[in-house]
């Protein structure tokens, strides 16, 4: 009987494709997939490490995991934590089998009974486990970005084109461990979207619109547009998720737009033009709205999405209510504010060190309280505006559909019909709104539950 697997995915889209790549090099090693963690021989983590919270979430899961776990089972943790903490995770974290940095394969052999296998000097293992601390190798034993990946199991995928930043923002850890930027050749992220045989392509990567830059020779002088039409030749739709600001040319808007799906992720982060240079970031609020409006100008049903950080070190109530203003004007479909997290290594925590005040954290729950609280009304109004409207969805699960506006995860659905087939377009006319959900006709609201309602 095959040895069987089991894979836990915390983190962004990007570490889902990481996953689904693990879990086709798995399969091609013989063993079955199972969703049953207390069933499977190996289990995996693949963690998050952006933020604090991540990081504590991620921990989390390797306990309750362990707690779950067969007897003689293997747990491996993977990921950006055990990429950036691979050390203090060996060392911390004695129920865990395996470190696996990024591209290590994983040890699939027996646990030792004895704890014998044990890195000489470290900590002691659990009695039936080897603890395997990760390594710093130049280069992954294997790539992630191009192990094949099964079907996708609905209508829609997540693509990585690219890995790693070669950007420098303040907040930011990213570049320390994911490494500079290495974009995919088009060749081989056609085919991959060929064998995942979805309707919709979601285009990820740590600094999307930058795909390509590293590689100009080959790559279209170092444009995504090239790609973005390419894929939307192959699929029904592709959309394109976090884009920064100052690599929106008028030839990627216009690619966006000609590919049937007008929706703009825009890595903002706030609009304060000195707060934006503490971050090491590009532009100002007044540039930002001057780009919204020129698009809407060009696609009036655009749809926008952002995010902001909140209680980065110096921001000021002036910049807050920059921020508050900027959200009020710019109107956009769906947003999402974050408290800033000091993380070790970036500029900004070399400000705080050398004195820059820190945002108390009352004051920064307060902002983050504001800003949602602006945010919600606007998301439900726009929504609302659409009551009425006839719209092209895509059915992504019985019941479950998605325009061009609804980003999958992440931003609202639409209600259909029950009858209507999983995987297949439709037009629907919008009857209702339930916050940031739309109902279409046909749909009985009683069926929907009070929790949606």
């Amino acid at each position: 009987m095959a040895q069987r697997f089991y894979v836990q995915t915390l983190g962004c889209p990007k570490n889902d494709v990481d996953s689904d790549k693990l879990v086709g090099a798995l399969v091609a090693d013989g063993m079955a997939e199972t969703q049953d963690a207390a069933d499977a021989d190996l289990v995996v983590v693949n963690t998050c490490a952006f933020i604090e919270d991540a990081r504590r979430e991620s921990i989390d899961a390797i306990l309750a995991l362990d707690a779950q776990r067969a007897s003689g089972s293997k747990l491996v943790v993977t990921g950006c934590m055990a990429e950036r903490y691979g050390a203090e995770l060996a060392a911390e974290l004695p129920e865990v089998d395996q470190v696996a940095g990024f591209g290590q394969a994983f040890d699939i052999t027996p646990a030792a009974r004895d704890g014998s296998e044990r890195p000489a000097g470290g900590p002691a293992a659990a009695p039936s486990r080897t603890l395997i601390p990760v390594s710093s190798v130049p280069l992954p034993e294997f790539d992630l970005l191009n192990l094949p990946r099964p079907k996708s199991p609905v209508p829609w995928a997540y693509v990585k084109i690219a890995e790693g930043c070669d950007r420098r923002c303040g907040f930011c850890a990213i570049p320390s461990f994911r490494g500079p930027q290495r974009s995919r050749d088009v060749a081989s992220i056609l085919a991959e979207v060929e064998l995942l045989e979805a309707r919709e392509i979601v285009l990820v990567a740590q600094d999307l619109a930058s795909y390509g830059k590293d590689r100009p020779d080959e790559l279209g002088a170092g444009s995504i547009v090239p790609l973005v039409d390419a894929v939307a030749a192959a699929v029904d739709r592709v959309r394109l998720l976090y884009l920064y600001p100052s690599d929106l040319t008028d030839a990627l808007i216009d690619s966006i737009c000609n590919s049937g799906v007008p929706y703009f992720d825009l890595s903002l982060q706030h609009v304060s033009k000195p707060l934006l240079r503490r971050m090491r970031r590009w532009g100002d609020g007044r540039r930002f709205l001057d780009r919204i409006a020129d698009i809407r100008v060009r696609e009036p049903d655009a749809a926008f999405r952002s995010n902001f950080i909140v209680g980065y070190p110096g921001e000021t109530e002036a910049d807050h209510d920059e921020l508050l203003s900027f959200v009020e004007e710019a109107q956009l479909d769906w947003c999402g504010f974050f408290s800033y997290s000091n993380e070790s290594g970036t500029y900004a925590s070399d400000l705080l060190a050398a004195g820059e005040p820190s945002v108390d954290a009352s004051l920064v729950n307060e902002r983050l309280a504001e800003l949602r609280e602006l945010q919600d009304s606007i998301t439900t109004a726009r929504r609302d505006d659409l009551i009425g409207r006839e719209i092209d969805v895509l059915v992504d699960a019985p019941g479950v559909a998605r325009g061009h506006r609804e980003a999958p995860e992440i931003d609202g659905i639409v209600h259909v019909g029950q009858t209507v087939a999983v995987g297949e377009f439709t037009t629907v006319q919008i009857v209702d709104a339930l916050g940031p959900d739309l109902v279409a006709a046909g749909v009985d609201l009683d069926v929907l539950g009070a929790d949606e309602r």
